[in-house]
């Protein structure tokens, strides 16, 4: 299974229409890779859709870079009982 940094980084080629080879860790959605404010909420729903969690929608769109979104994101997970690998 991938671990949460490839799954978001492959949602976030996705939604964003590049190419997940091009997203390194230190990126960020709006600088980096270009995210739209529009895109960014999209970003938290695909997010919440791959992983089956549930985020606070403000403290997700404050997550600025794929490692943070990773890390973020795992702690939901953790927090909210979601098996997840890496």
């Amino acid at each position: 299974m991938a671990t949460v940094e490839d799954r978001v980084k492959a949602v976030t080629a996705k939604t964003l229409n590049i190419d997940a080879a091009d997203i390194q860790v230190e990126h960020s959605f709006t600088f980096d890779l270009g995210a739209e404010s529009v895109q960014s909420v999209e970003l938290v729903a695909m997010f919440e859709e791959e992983f089956g969690i549930e985020m606070d929608e403000d403290a997700a769109l404050s997550v600025e870079t794929i490692g943070s979104a990773s890390e973020f994101i795992a702690r939901v997970c953790v927090e909210q009982g979601v098996a997840i690998e890496g």
